[in-house]
């Protein structure tokens, strides 16, 4: 607490974040926000050329995406922009009905955001399984380097030393020091070494023209109809899932690697948010870019909201008063940031051998197939929604096998106790009306469920069907030993689920 003799500036010095104050990290996130941003430029770029518009609409979406999250988002150093998921989702509608219908469509997908946020749609991240997120970060990797395959394709052959020589900068140059960040050491190495060469490769201006001026708001280009809202209201609510999906699990992976916490909710209506003002300024929407967050957070090392603020003010800075410096810069010098990128980014502890000979089977299937999906659809979101599912399946298929029936005829032979134990829910108690002797048993039947849990009402109508199946040969169950919970359940439910046949 600063005294109240300090000096005003002493005093609003004492209020500041630390890290206002340390001069290390003002440099660390101001260049790592450099960085992003040039790494944004041919990235936005591409995503438009996906959704079918001019480059400059890509480019004022991440330019509005990244301020705007800066101030409104829950994961400080993420960073969100113009991606190529929201592109897929959207390119159709733009295709059919016109880049006004796009537009409401990105502000309409930001209020489906705000809403499902204020419903508490993050709270569904924790069902996200480890298995799953392994294989997200993984096939997130995969992506990344898939997406530079094009740029080295059919190209000069100097692109590919070029490549060669950015890689060895940023592992090398780190050991010299870290002060500048070697990524933003690799772009500018070779933009001047081709430049003065006069070495002819793709460059970034090759991808498109950079805009020349700052957008502008104004709404959308459509007839305020319901016809409108039926067109775009299906696309709309597509693009917020995804935006959703890959935002929050982008967070996550941010927390685990700063080894901090975020208000998913918060995100939510963040992204939500910044997408409605970039639908206002004609941007193309968004959610968070993992591979440039990874630049950000893993490779740079940024940590705060400046960083974040500073990628989208320097992408318009680039482009407005930089242009053409920037579109000089050669794809080769970008290709091998995103190379380092995936490298750095994929889990290889999760494949190695060590590793898999550990690791349970299911969980291993489910990393793969979430890698699979992923790099089948382009789709981060399906490929987590698809992991997730398989991953509730063999979770039940393994849960189920716990539930056992063993039956104890009593001394007198008048009676038998049948001893359920385990997790009764749908997987496990279909089958369990076919563990009874109805025709065998005798006339009173004990079911002891003392060492047993009821879940779900399926549980409840298994043994309702037990019940009738010895009521039918005129003989009397009694159900004993059920918890509490499991005791409400069936109380509530029992004989109330065939509607009386």
């Amino acid at each position: 607490m600063s005294s109240p003799t300090a000096s005003p500036a002493a005093r609003l010095r004492a209020a500041r974040p630390d890290w206002l104050n340390d001069p290390k990290v003002w440099r660390t996130e101001i260049l790592g926000g450099l960085v992003v941003a040039l790494a944004l430029i041919p990235e936005a770029i591409s995503f438009s050329i996906i959704a079918g518009v001019d480059p400059a609409v890509g480019l004022f979406a991440s330019f509005t995406m990244a301020v705007t999250i800066a101030f409104v988002g829950g994961r400080r150093a993420m960073i969100s922009a113009a991606t190529g998921a929201v592109a897929l989702v959207i390119a159709p509608l733009n295709r059919e009905h016109g880049f006004g219908h796009l537009v409401a469509a990105v502000i309409l997908a930001g209020f489906f955001q705000i809403v499902l946020g204020a419903l508490g749609v993050a709270k569904l991240m924790r069902f996200v399984p480890r298995s799953v997120m392994v294989g997200f970060v993984n096939s997130l990797a995969i992506l990344i380097f898939l997406a530079q395959v094009p740029e080295m394709t059919g190209v000069p052959w100097p692109v590919y030393p070029l490549i060669a020589a950015g890689l060895a900068l940023m592992v090398f140059f780190p050991r010299v020091t870290t002060v500048v960040p070697a990524p933003l050491v690799s772009i500018a190495v070779l933009t001047v070494v081709t430049v003065a060469a006069g070495i002819a490769v793709p460059t970034v201006g090759d991808k498109g023209a950079l805009p020349s001026s700052l957008p502008v708001p104004g709404l959308p280009d459509v007839p305020f109809t319901t016809e409108t809202l039926t067109t775009v209201a299906p696309y709309a609510f597509a693009m917020a899932l995804v935006g959703l999906m890959e935002s929050l699990m982008t967070a996550k992976l941010v927390d685990d690697i700063t080894d901090t916490y975020s208000s998913k909710t918060r995100e939510s209506v963040g992204q939500g948010i910044a997408n409605i003002v970039t639908g206002f300024f004609g941007g193309m929407g968004g959610c968070a870019m993992i591979g440039q967050t990874m630049i950000n957070v893993k490779v740079s090392g940024a940590r705060t909201r400046l960083s974040t603020f500073l990628a989208g003010a320097f992408l318009m800075v680039l482009c407005i008063v930089f242009g053409p410096v920037v579109s000089d810069i050669p794809m080769a010098a970008l290709v091998a940031v995103m190379v380092m990128v995936s490298c750095a980014t994929f889990d290889w502890h999760s494949v190695a051998p060590k590793t898999l000979r550990r690791m349970p089977a299911g969980e291993i299937a489910v990393m793969v197939i979430t890698v699979v999906v992923v790099v089948a659809t382009h789709n981060l979101a399906i490929g987590v929604v698809v992991g997730s599912v398989t991953a509730v399946v063999i979770f039940a298929r393994r849960v189920a096998h716990l539930a056992e029936v063993t039956a104890v005829t009593g001394p007198d032979g008048g009676s038998v106790v049948y001893r359920v134990t385990g997790e009764l829910f749908f997987a496990s108690s279909n089958d369990l009306a076919g563990r009874f002797d109805y025709a065998g048993d005798p006339d009173r039947v004990v079911i002891d469920l003392s060492s047993a849990h009821i879940w779900d009402a399926s549980s409840v109508a298994a043994l309702d069907a037990v019940t009738t199946k010895y009521a039918q040969r005129g003989k009397t169950v009694e159900i004993r030993g059920l918890n509490d919970p499991s005791a409400r359940l069936h109380d509530r439910l029992s004989g109330e689920l065939t509607g009386g046949h």
